[in-house]
């Protein structure tokens, strides 16, 4: 199954879930009385819109190289991701001032009804699994969309968990437990969007995904019959995929032919093994000299 096949199933999936998530959390949350269950509906609600604004970028950034994009589409990406965290600041702002009118209203605040309780555990279910597809296909297509989408989705896990246990506290005598719960969601939401723009913005901004990868790319190169080193490895974070840079070193005294056919050797061992990479611009330096080139 190829990326795109892959990336459109999951978006569709997590947009399926959140569809039903945002219905049932907000007619739960009003016929029970639950202000934490209508908190969570607006965050699945922006759960969804998030998903949409998701699959067409995942699309967009499918789009191959032209001669205005020349190194692809992909960093659309890790914009999309930034506006995921917008909308999720947004969300947490309207949870805090849907629990702010109820702690007004604290003395006439009644618990919400044991139904509620049901539908956190549901919700619990629905979101766990969620969560867990979109980290595996996520880490397994290398999609930031994905993996924003999932940590959405993990932190919907705690606050369904969170929800189940304040309705319980209410019914015990404790009702201003809702309102508490509705909060402790918001506190949630900003943390996800605070992660979520952190990680999309090193991805904007250049960040080479591990170290691992450095050394993956440095022990592909000098497999390379004719290639004795490798250093000056540059990663270009595009989204999905990324671009390198390398210096390797082989023979001072090489004919230029028998030279390039290394490099484009090197170049293409680098692109097949390596899933991330998508473009190698190799350059050569003589190991018998005391100096690396770097131009």
């Amino acid at each position: 199954m190829d990326r795109e096949e892959i990336g459109n199933r999951s978006n569709k999936f997590a947009i399926l879930v959140n569809v039903i998530l945002t219905i049932l959390n907000f007619v739960v949350g009003i016929i029970s009385g639950s202000t934490a269950l209508v908190a969570q509906a607006a965050d699945n609600a922006g759960d969804l819109l998030s998903n949409l604004i998701g699959l067409w970028a995942f699309r967009v950034g499918l789009r191959p190289a032209d001669a205005e994009h020349p190194y692809g589409h992909g960093r659309i990406e890790p914009l999309v991701g930034l506006f995921i965290a917008l909308i999720l600041f947004f969300i947490a702002y309207q949870i805090f001032l849907e629990a702010y009118t109820k702690f007004l209203m604290v003395g006439s605040l009644a618990a919400p009804s044991w139904i509620a309780a049901g539908m956190a555990i549901i919700a619990f279910f629905l979101n766990y699994f969620t969560m867990k597809y979109l980290f595996k296909t996520g880490r397994e297509i290398n999609s930031q969309i994905l993996m924003a989408t999932g940590n959405q989705k993990k932190m919907d896990v705690f606050t369904s968990v969170a929800i189940f246990f304040g309705i319980v506290g209410s019914q015990l005598g404790y009702p201003i437990l809702d309102p508490i719960l509705a909060v402790v969601i918001g506190v949630l939401v900003i943390k996800t969007a605070f992660d979520v723009a952190r990680e999309n913005i090193n991805n904007l901004m250049g960040k080479v995904p591990s170290k691992k990868l450095i050394n993956d790319i440095k022990s592909v190169a000098v497999s390379v019959e004719g290639v004795y080193d490798a250093h000056d490895i540059k990663v270009n974070n595009m989204g999905p995929y990324a671009s390198v840079e390398i210096h390797v070193e082989v023979k001072g005294d090489l004919p230029l032919r028998e030279a390039h056919k290394i490099a484009h050797k090197v170049e293409r061992t680098i692109i097949t093994k390596i899933d991330i990479i998508s473009i190698a611009i190799v350059h050569l330096d003589p190991m018998d000299d005391d100096e690396n080139c770097s131009d």
